[in-house]
């Protein structure tokens, strides 16, 4: 035991940036893999099990100790990265362990890090940006954290989305809604890129579910002066807008909540939708075909396929609605399974505004929203021969695997879509 001990702390004295704990000692452990990563003043750790992640966050000064508890009689296995070296823990079943350290090949880290720096983001590293700050993205003289260049990468990635579709746009003020905003991190990021850097007007309502959470997020933009960001306690499904919408944001909106955003900035006539599905349950529940039943036969395949013609429907249903139409790698799969943004444009000019009275009450919103969908449709620039084609292809699957997306329903229930 002692020995092991003094092979944990000369690890954790490496001050690493990376640890990984893997190889169960039991197939009942409690998880498979543990990640640790250093973020600015703290360690924080990713325990996993086969569905779900935790977090804790560990003082500096108790990695020894949290190292110790969590590996002994649990792992037989630990990897840690501090820069220079990879150091290795293997602990036998008889609890013998072997430690070693090697060099990492001309200092890869640093490399990996020369490399990313001279790539031209529009986030640009120096600049003090607060939201990045106390996302621990940033360090308090806006360099990035090491351990955070996925996520700045990813960030920048997403407002690269952002700027090929608005750098056209001529609108002086935007009015942008985002749906299950969450802690809104990219609200923040959102908010900043038109104000600071594109020098443009918005005004952004971000909405959730979660009370303390939107109090929260309310402090933060006062916190940062952001006066036209304020977020709402709202349901996607039938929210309101007092307000002409020009774009509409949702983020890993979970299962059918995606429709609902979708059918919102479809029923508003918003110009611009930029939408991350996440947890696209429905139709597997539903699907069910013999003559495709190799699609349906293996779990893995099925659930795949099905969250794969979810947002290939939704692509096509937003085609027929007058949207010109993208599903986008928004991050490698190596990352995150949930990697498709869906960015869609409006076809009838960059001066649209919405068909539907945001004054209006929700009661008489309702009311008309037929009658409004019908005007909306009327309004699409798109040929009657190649909107046909893209819900002929949606209702030919749907009559193939027996499903009703929540979005085509929507759609018809509101008369967008002939019954």
């Amino acid at each position: 035991m002692e020995e092991f001990r003094e092979k944990i702390k000369a690890m954790a004295s490496a001050v690493p940036y990376k640890i990984i704990i893997s190889k169960p000692s039991q197939k009942t452990g409690a998880y498979r893999k543990i990640v640790v990563e250093k973020k600015e003043s703290y360690y924080q750790a990713a325990a996993y099990t086969e569905k779900q992640v935790f977090h804790e966050n560990i003082p500096e000064e108790e990695l020894e100790n949290y190292l110790a508890r969590t590996v002994a009689g649990n792992f037989l296995q630990v990897n840690a990265w501090d820069g220079e070296k990879e150091h290795m823990l293997l602990i036998s079943k008889k609890g013998k362990a072997t430690y070693q350290a090697k060099k990492v090949s001309r200092n890869a880290a640093k490399e990996e890090t020369t490399h990313n720096r001279k790539k031209k983001y529009l986030l640009e590293e120096g600049t003090v940006i607060a939201p990045l700050v106390d996302m621990g993205i940033f360090t308090a003289e806006g360099k990035v954290v090491r351990t955070m260049y996925d996520k700045f990468r990813q960030i920048n990635r997403f407002l690269e989305m952002i700027d090929d579709t608005v750098r056209e746009d001529a609108a002086k003020r935007l009015n942008i809604i985002d749906f299950g905003c969450g802690k809104s991190y990219l609200t923040f990021i959102l908010y900043y890129y038109f104000t600071e850097i594109k020098k443009r007007e918005v005004h952004i309502v971000g909405l959730d579910l979660k009370e303390d959470v939107i109090r929260n997020c309310n402090k933060a933009a006062e916190k940062y002066g952001y006066q036209n960001l304020h977020f709402e306690i709202g349901d996607i499904n039938g929210y309101q807008a007092d307000f002409p919408v020009d774009m509409v944001v949702t983020l890993h909106a979970c299962d059918t909540a995606t429709d609902y955003a979708l059918f919102n900035a479809i029923r508003w006539n918003a110009r611009m939708i930029f939408s991350v599905p996440c947890c696209q349950h429905e139709l597997n529940g539903q699907i069910q075909t013999e003559d495709f039943s190799l699609m349906t036969r293996y779990g893995i395949i099925k659930e795949r396929f099905s969250a794969l013609a979810t947002d290939a429907i939704r692509g096509n249903l937003l085609e027929y609605c007058g949207y010109k139409t993208q599903l986008l790698e928004f991050i490698d799969f190596a990352h995150t399974p949930k990697n498709i943004l869906i960015r869609a444009v409006r076809r009838s000019g960059k001066n649209a505004r919405n068909s539907v009275a945001g004054s209006e009450s929700g009661t008489e919103s309702e009311a008309k929203a037929g009658a409004a969908g019908k005007e909306v449709a009327a309004k699409m620039i798109v040929p009657a021969a190649v909107k046909h084609n893209y819900l002929r292809e949606v209702e030919q699957m749907m009559e193939e695997f027996h499903f009703e997306p929540t979005l085509y329903k929507l759609l018809k229930d509101s008369g967008m879509i002939a019954k």
